[in-house]
């Protein structure tokens, strides 16, 4: 995750961010269910409305967490399928927040409304971030439901006006673009707390709807948008966190578009936290829980087990190093081919996400087809000089 934020306020105020702090473990993103009541085009869970067997149960997710707390763990981000779908829900919640775990809720909102709003407020979660594909139609066409948008819409209020840190989760892809500009002004307009882009990775749905992928062009524009209202928003004193993940070529983009903007020392200053910051963090600092107890290097790799929590604890999983999956993610520098490994910016984005690589080549190593950056961004001569 990129919190973009952060970074030009860095190069706003230079010397006013410390640099990242490495957390004593990793976030955990946990599928408590994999049951949903839509079926959204880019799910990487391949949700549906149905049960699903071998589910942990309420005493099983508790033994989890004590396991988890006592490794370290320090962010919990319940998720699922459609996570309020869990019967237990509220309690994994508050037992989380009394555990000391900073805890986030992922949904698609459409279960939020003035019956329950009083009590995720009282659960006590620390961020619920819902989910938004676009304005209107585009929104319902995603999510394959007539009304979803106006229901999630509904959710962002409820919870805005119950105090709950509440923000747009919004994956680009080529079909909802256009609907970025309004979406961005639907969360000033309503003053959200975070707004976050996810690009799209190829993993479930996600997999087979790669087609509609962004092309390099349009991320671009998006990038450059996001930049702007971010710069616009801290210029006004206005706090509102914008977020990107899974590119982490972002962190690369935004130190060309600094260079242009900003004086060379603040330039030089934000460099700095960007190498400090890593890029990728799949099998180190991100770790997934699937519905059955599966741990994966992060959300995007349910084709690869590490191992399951019925069978070994968590921190036993994530300790072992023998593990090949997780001890090739680990490495560093990463012995990336093609255009990555010739990037001059490995340091930054760290060969940035693997999962669309490996899904289109086999080759773990391959180069990031979602990289946007051209030739010269990334420190290769440009076309013409590399011909003349």
């Amino acid at each position: 995750m990129f919190r973009l934020t952060r970074y030009i306020e860095a190069l706003r105020t230079p010397g006013s961010v410390p640099p990242p702090a490495r957390p004593p473990g990793p976030v955990v993103i946990w599928n408590l269910i994999r049951r949903c009541n839509l079926a959204c085009k880019h799910c990487y869970a391949t949700s549906a409305d149905i049960d699903f067997a071998g589910e942990l149960s309420g005493a099983e997710i508790d033994t989890v967490m004590d396991d988890l707390r006592a490794f370290g763990v320090p962010v919990l981000i319940l998720s699922g399928g459609e996570p309020l779908m869990h019967p237990e829900i509220h309690r994994i919640a508050c037992r989380a927040r009394d555990m000391g775990f900073f805890v986030g809720l992922s949904t698609n909102g459409t279960l939020i409304d003035e019956s329950n709003v009083a009590t995720i407020a009282e659960t006590g979660f620390d961020y619920v971030g819902i989910s938004l594909d676009g304005l209107g139609e585009t929104h319902d066409r995603f999510r394959k439901r007539r009304g979803a948008f106006d229901e999630s819409v509904h959710a962002l209020r409820l919870c805005r006006d119950a105090g709950i840190k509440v923000g747009v989760r919004f994956t680009l892809a080529e079909e909802n673009a256009h609907d970025l500009p309004g979406l961005l002004q639907l969360v000033a307009d309503e003053d959200i707390d975070k707004f976050y882009l996810s690009h799209l990775n190829y993993a479930g749905r996600g997999n087979r709807n790669r087609r509609g992928d962004a092309v390099h062009r349009r991320t671009r524009w998006a990038m450059d948008l996001l930049f702007r209202h971010c710069l616009a928003d801290l210029a006004a004193g206005r706090r509102r966190d914008y977020v990107t993940g899974n590119n982490d070529a972002d962190a690369v983009y935004l130190l060309h578009w600094a260079e242009r903007r900003f004086p060379a020392d603040a330039v030089a200053g934000l460099r700095r936290l960007l190498r400090a910051w890593g890029g990728n963090a799949s099998g180190s600092d991100v770790a997934n829980i699937d519905n059955l107890g599966n741990v994966h290097p992060d959300t995007f790799w349910w084709q690869h087990n590490l191992g399951n929590v019925r069978e070994r604890p968590f921190s036993a999983i994530w300790s072992d190093d023998s593990e090949p999956m997780l001890a090739a993610l680990r490495r560093r520098p990463r012995p990336l081919e093609g255009r990555c490994g010739a990037c001059a910016h490995r340091d930054i984005c760290g060969g940035n996400t693997r999962t669309r690589a490996w899904q289109l080549t086999g080759n773990l190593w391959a180069e990031d087809p979602g990289c946007y950056l051209d030739d010269t961004e990334i420190g290769l001569p440009a076309v013409e000089e590399a011909l003349s």
